[in-house]
């Protein structure tokens, strides 16, 4: 009888793999035929996908197309992350889109691939962008090719994407709402409302589309699906909404002013069906005003919140938010769950706050960016523009900055043995020449792409696009 039976040696050694890192998992590989073959195990590299990233694109393994596998799918995303951490000459790409005549006043994702659901196998995505010369145009940000541009219109001055449906939204100076075919460019729907600036925030309850719309008079309305249909309308106060966010769990909505007095706290619900014979349900936040706000996007309604005290020391709240039923009525409770303070070195001109999971608020300031724990804790502080950031996005593998002194800078998260996970300042992309450009004014990203516009000193504006490849 054989003392050593085969099937017995390569489970050994699969227990033995589970422990080793990937590079040394490749180096085993090339040891011999069993070692080979112990480290090809599908559940081996399953394990590590999990472990560093948590949620993977199974969808990429069902291709009939191409042969995928747990360990091809491991090292080209880790092999893209790499270049997106670096950010070397070579790995990746950057193109300038031309075609508005005037600014471009936003810049959104129309098919994008997400950082939890990377489009490894392709890394083509479309953006929208819109202008004041009165027009819409999505482009493949790979080929940089123009796929459709909207006929001339009135001005506008937002522009958001809803890219499961594949919607776009835009609004012109005047008030008119429309929304567009990601595809096509046809228009589907249309609402005007009065009283500018506008705020829009779309979101789906029970899988129903909305769109509700924020105005300088202090007042929303709610439409319902894509041909815009009015499903209500309410006076919030007197101050211009800027501050529009939905809950994780679409159940309660916060309206403010970064100018003016607390913010209040609606039930979607109230907006979305609302009664024909009762008052909407809505509470004000217990603090006197609101800079800035976001939702932790891992809790269902947790709010953190900062005040607008014209102060250099500032407070930061964080409050759990819910609704209590009972036989006879429901209301709205606001729990504050904690508060810290916040000291700032300069008078801020506009404040920004972004949540990047259960634990990390990002904070900006003028030229400065604070990492903050949800106790207080201040976890890193940077300043490595030169003039003031005018755009942040956060995701849960970087943070990407833009800033008038035209150029991006691209930060990303990292894991601490003993102090969790920090953010670390990796490399600057520039927006182009400052005898061209004067600013970058938004910036977007998705998994493997940014795009930021650069303000043009001739009047029109330029999308600029930086795609990473694996």
């Amino acid at each position: 009888m054989d003392p050593h039976p085969q099937h017995l040696i390569g489970d050994c050694l699969i227990h033995i793999f589970t422990f080793l890192p990937e590079e040394d998992l490749l180096r085993a590989s090339g040891v011999c035929q069993d070692w080979h073959g112990a480290a090809e195990t599908p559940w081996l590299w399953r394990r590590l996908c999990l472990q560093r990233w948590t949620f993977c694109d199974l969808t990429a393994f069902r291709s009939e197309r191409v042969d995928h596998s747990w360990k091809k799918y491991y090292l080209r995303r880790s092999h893209l992350e790499m270049k997106m951490t670096k950010g070397r000459t070579g790995g990746y790409t950057c193109r300038s889109l031309r075609g508005h005549a005037g600014k471009v006043v936003g810049v959104t994702y129309l098919q994008e691939s997400s950082a939890q659901l990377p489009h490894l196998w392709n890394v083509s995505a479309t953006v929208c962008s819109a202008g004041s010369d009165g027009t819409v145009r999505t482009w493949n940000t790979q080929s940089g090719e123009l796929l459709w541009c909207s006929p001339e219109q009135k001005p506008l001055s937002g522009i958001m994407s809803d890219e499961r449906r594949e919607v776009v939204i835009t609004i012109e100076s005047t008030g008119l709402i429309k929304t567009w075919s990601g595809r096509s460019g046809q228009e589907l729907g249309s609402f005007s409302a009065p009283g500018r600036p506008f705020t829009l925030l779309q979101y789906d309850v029970s899988d129903s589309w909305f769109l509700t719309v924020g105005n300088g008079l202090g007042s929303l309305w709610t439409l319902a699906g894509t041909g815009l249909t009015r499903a209500s309308s309410l006076v919030v106060g007197d101050s211009a909404i800027d501050i529009l966010l939905v809950s994780p769990d679409k159940s309660l909505m916060v309206v403010g002013s970064s100018d003016g007095g607390a913010a209040t706290v609606i039930c979607t619900q109230s907006l979305t069906s609302p009664s024909e014979d009762g008052d909407p349900l809505r509470v004000s936040t217990p603090i006197r005003g609101s800079g800035a706000a976001a939702f932790i996007p891992t809790q269902p309604a947790r709010l953190a919140v900062m005040d607008n005290e014209h102060t250099l020391n500032k407070t930061l709240y964080v409050f759990d938010l819910s609704i209590k039923k009972s036989k006879f009525k429901s209301e709205i409770q606001v729990q504050q769950v904690e508060s810290f303070p916040v000291s700032l070195e300069v008078s801020p001109h506009r404040m920004i706050l972004k949540a990047s999971d259960s634990n990390r608020l990002v904070l900006v300031v003028d030229q400065e960016l604070l990492v903050f724990s949800l106790k207080g804790d201040l976890l890193a502080r940077f300043k490595d523009h030169t003039m003031r950031i005018t755009s942040v996005h956060v995701d849960s593998f970087r943070v990407v900055t833009a800033s008038e002194d035209l150029s991006l800078r691209v930060m990303t998260w990292s894991k601490d043995g003993d102090c969790g996970t920090t953010l670390e300042s990796r490399y600057h992309l520039l927006g182009g020449s400052h005898t061209m450009s004067r600013a970058l004014t938004h910036v977007s990203c998705d998994y493997s792409s940014i795009v930021a516009v650069a303000e043009g000193k001739s009047g029109n504006d330029v999308l600029k696009v930086y795609s990473f490849t694996s």
